[in-house]
């Protein structure tokens, strides 16, 4: 893992309105299982358990941590499910 001394945080965005954040489907769920995503360098698939339903997440977080199997699997996640997508668009 490198270490990179050159990091810089992304500016704060605007505060969102009670009535926006409202909107949000925001689900929380538990990590039952973080598998390796072979041919990527960045990616690991979650598997998360939402009570009523069991999803697959991709996350690029590979590199963020050194062992994420064990610092990850049995922790809380939040997640807002996916959306249609717009006409014409395929989930790869």
């Amino acid at each position: 893992m490198t270490e990179s001394t050159d990091f810089k945080p992304a500016a704060i965005k605007p505060l969102v309105s009670p009535a926006d954040l409202d909107k949000l489907d925001i689900r929380l769920g538990t990590i039952e299982l973080v598998e390796d995503v072979p041919a990527s360098e960045k990616l690991l698939r979650l598997r998360v358990d939402f009570g009523d339903h069991k999803r697959s997440i991709l996350v690029g977080m590979k590199k963020e941590r050194k062992n994420p199997k064990s610092e990850v699997e049995g922790r809380p996640a939040l997640a807002v499910p996916e959306r249609p997508l717009p006409n014409g668009c395929r989930a790869g």
